[in-house]
């Protein structure tokens, strides 16, 4: 991921606002959601005889195999599967780890907004919807959707990593950051992540 991007209080604004938009949106099976950067928008209203879920699934696929060695490729695929099925919840979660990439907090939220609702059962979406949060400094309300991702997937070891550390960070801490804390040390993704649980247990027994 890029470092954080400067954001001021109107695109906060506008970053709330997106994610608002896509929650109204998305019921409706009509619904467009914003336009394709500088060309047509991809998000053209299917009916269910029109949407090729298949496609979509296979561009998908292909776009994560090239999201890091070509993310404009892998953009390219993404937006072409929703253009397929604009229900494919994967392809907009994908699309919108692209753009967070890329800084646009605003576009990625909406995205990911879009991803949580078609997938309810799956953590990906509402974590990455809490770290645009994060970086647009909303901490409190990024806190909550790193709990929401924790409460659809229980012991997800990626959101308890993520909440633990944005709580300390931002001074945010409570009665149940010591038990994320001794979970990750036991099983986080890897070492760095146990070392680093382990020594922030032991700094919260010595206050």
């Amino acid at each position: 991921m890029t470092t954080t991007p400067t954001t001021g209080p109107l695109r906060l604004a506008l970053l709330l606002a997106a994610i608002a938009s896509a929650a109204a949106v998305l019921p409706g099976c009509g619904a467009t959601t914003s336009a394709r950067r500088g060309g047509n928008n991809p998000y053209a209203p299917l009916s269910a005889a029109g949407r090729n879920s298949d496609l979509a699934r296979r561009l998908t696929q292909q776009a994560a195999e090239v999201m890091d060695s070509d993310p404009e490729k892998a953009e390219a695929l993404l937006r072409e599967a929703l253009g397929a099925d604009l229900y494919h919840g994967p392809a907009h979660n994908n699309l919108g780890v692209l753009l967070l990439r890329r800084g646009e907090l605003y576009a990625a939220a909406g995205e990911f907004e879009w991803a949580r609702k078609l997938m309810p059962g799956h953590p990906d979406p509402r974590m990455n919807l809490a770290l645009t949060l994060e970086r647009a400094g909303r901490i409190d309300e990024a806190i909550a959707a790193y709990r929401t991702a924790l409460e659809v997937y229980p012991g997800h070891i990626a959101s308890m990593q993520a909440l633990a550390s944005v709580q300390l960070r931002h001074g945010r801490a409570d009665d149940a950051t010591a038990g994320l804390l001794e979970e990750i040390a036991l099983r986080g993704e890897d070492e760095s992540w146990r070392r680093w649980a382990r020594e922030q247990s032991l700094r919260m027994e010595s206050r």
